[in-house]
């Protein structure tokens, strides 16, 4: 079995200032490998991303609007892609729906709101994904 490729350099740079909870960071840090790839995995992580950026600033309607977006555009990678459960990913995203109406000042507002952690996995490269095409 012929080992995967590296995983893109600025994919691993995401994830990991989305983990620091940096989400407007790691939005623009995958903006432009979407733009040149036109990745629609990519856009999905950065609908998630921008999500996070409202959850931050507690706008329960751009939490909604923006998970809604990130499910659509990830949905067709399930069960996992480019080394991330996607599966997980969504699970996790749905649950964060369910709750976004805590997110009022006056109930504490987004701490009650629990931030995914990004996990990339070898095992989960099937390495014919076309991100790892440099181009």
């Amino acid at each position: 079995m012929t080992p995967p490729r590296a995983l893109p350099p600025e994919y691993r740079q995401f994830v990991d200032e989305f983990n620091r909870g940096w989400y407007w960071a790691s939005h623009e840090t995958l903006e432009d490998a979407w733009r040149r790839t036109r990745s629609e995995f990519y856009h999905g992580l950065i609908l998630v991303a921008s999500a996070f950026v409202h959850v931050q600033r507690e706008n329960a309607h751009g939490v909604a609007a923006q998970i809604d977006k990130a499910v659509a555009a990830l949905s067709a990678y399930r069960p996992q892609y480019l080394g991330l459960d996607v599966t997980r990913l969504i699970d996790h995203l749905r649950e964060v729906r369910t709750v976004r109406h805590d997110l009022t000042r006056s109930e504490g507002g987004a701490r009650g709101i629990a931030r995914p952690l990004l996990r990339l996995e070898e095992r989960l490269v099937h390495g014919t994904e076309p991100e790892l095409d440099p181009e």
